[in-house]
Formats: structure tokens, sequence, C-alpha cells
């Protein structure tokens, strides 16, 4: 049986709402990585706690739901302002909690759940404390943001060979590039008006792609588990894995690039 097409209107009004959702998620981020402090970690605190739980759907594990979300809040409350932050002992606490999770639900599924929710929260509160924090972090989200827009228009306006069908149908080698193109020149432009380091320019390209595999790696999980999008809570966009899929990768790659970067000579 062959589905009926979905009306041009229906397209366009599609498009609109994913735009102004868009806009507001990113002005929503924008604030929160300004002011930093408790207004990023609770911004940080939900991210993660949205991501495990559509974890759990996504991965058959939704009778200990509670239990990982439980078990990661403890890592999240030591990551805040008025405790460790981000600290070597939150890490380490994601790890326990893994470990936790694990043994309880008797999978390691939930347990990896942790460690994807985790590690970018841990990321993101310690890349906003070093120094010249609030560029790196907006550059960290500016590079996935390019990559998901390059991708998307220039995927949709090109079209072409399948970037990989057997984890997405959607995706096109041209979205790749358009991708990589755009996170690219968003790089530059913030290396020429905001002295983002050259470098940085030059690493965004592989963080570009990074970024589409992980984009790539949750629309695998959604095709195993049989759904459209990870949740509902964002119209236009699905769940919070869905807005997040590239940045969770990316985000503690940035943050170990970074701490290298800074360690002592």
């Amino acid at each position: 049986m062959v589905e009926p097409a979905v009306p041009e209107s229906g397209k366009a009004n599609e498009l609109q709402t994913r735009i102004v959702v868009g806009l507001l998620l990113i002005a929503a981020a924008g604030l929160a990585v300004y002011f930093g402090g408790i207004l990023l970690w609770l911004l940080v605190v939900l991210m993660a706690l949205g991501i495990i739980s559509e974890w759990s759907g996504l991965t058959g594990r939704l009778e200990n739901r509670r239990l990982a979300m439980y078990a990661l809040s403890v890592p999240l409350a030591i990551m805040s302002p008025w405790a460790a932050g981000a600290s070597f002992l939150a890490l380490g606490l994601i790890i326990g909690a893994a470990m936790f999770v694990a043994v309880f639900d008797r999978s390691f599924k939930l347990a990896t759940g942790v460690f994807y929710a985790g590690l970018p929260a841990l990321a993101i509160v310690y890349l906003r404390d070093i120094d010249n924090g609030i560029l790196i972090v907006f550059w960290t989200l500016a590079l996935v943001w390019a990559t998901d827009i390059g991708a998307y228009f220039s995927g949709r306006a090109i079209g072409g060979p399948k970037l990989a069908p057997q984890f997405s149908p959607n995706k096109t080698w041209a979205g790749l590039i358009g991708g990589v193109a755009l996170t690219a020149a968003a790089s530059f432009a913030l290396h020429v008006y905001w002295a983002l380091p050259l470098y940085l320019v030059w690493v965004s390209i592989p963080l570009a792609i990074l970024a589409q595999m992980g984009d790539l790696f949750e629309s695998w999980l959604k095709r195993k588990a049989g759904a459209k999008d990870s949740g509902t809570i964002f119209p236009g966009h699905g769940g919070v894995m869905d807005r997040l899929d590239g940045l969770i990768p990316v985000a503690p790659v940035v943050a170990l690039i970074m701490l290298v970067e800074n360690l002592p000579a």
C-alpha cells in the first residue's frame, strides 16, 4: 500500500515549527553558556537525565529507567557549582554509577547509557570553566549546529548517494559534505571575529564528521527500536537525543583536546 504524500503546506508548517523551536533551543543554550554557573549546570542536568530516559526506552530497559536516572544524579550533583564541579571525582562517580546500573540491571545496555549521558554533561561543564570557556563551548555547540543545518539543507537540495542506508535511509554524502563545509566556514568566522585558535578551525572538520557519526549511531538505535524519534518533547525535532546526538560524541573529544592543551609544560 502506497502511503499518501505529505502536502506541501504540511511540509512548510513542519519546517517552520522546526526552525522556531530550533531558534528557541539555541537561545536557551546561548544564555546558559554565557551566564554559566548554576544556569548551565541545570541545563546540563536536564539534558543528561533526558538522554538516559530516552536511552532506556530505545534499548528496551524501561523497567530500570528510574534506577539509571537516580544513579546518574549522583555525579550530576557533584558537577554543580556548589560541589566539586567538573572534576575527576565526577568522572569516577560516572564510572561508579555505570557499574552500579550494570550490576542491578544485569545488562550493559543501560550502563552504557550512563556514559552516553554523563560524559557530554561533564565535558560541557569542564569546558565552560576553562580559560576562554564561553568561546570554546559556543564553538563546540556551533560546529554541531552547523553540521546539522548544512547536512539537512544540502542533503534535501542535492540528494544523491546515501551515506549509510543500513543505519539511516535519509542521510546522503551530499549532506555530509555540506555539513562539514558549513562547519568549517562557521569555525573560520569565529577565528576571524572572536579569535578562535586557528588549529581548532582545522579540528572542526573531523569533529563535524564525528557529529554525523553520532547522528548515524542514534538513527541506528531508533531503527533497532522501531522508533521514528527518541522522544516527543521538542515539536518538529523529537526528543533530547534527537537534538543532541551530534554533541554527545563531540563534547567529550573537545574536552579531551582542551585538557591536553592545558596540561602544564
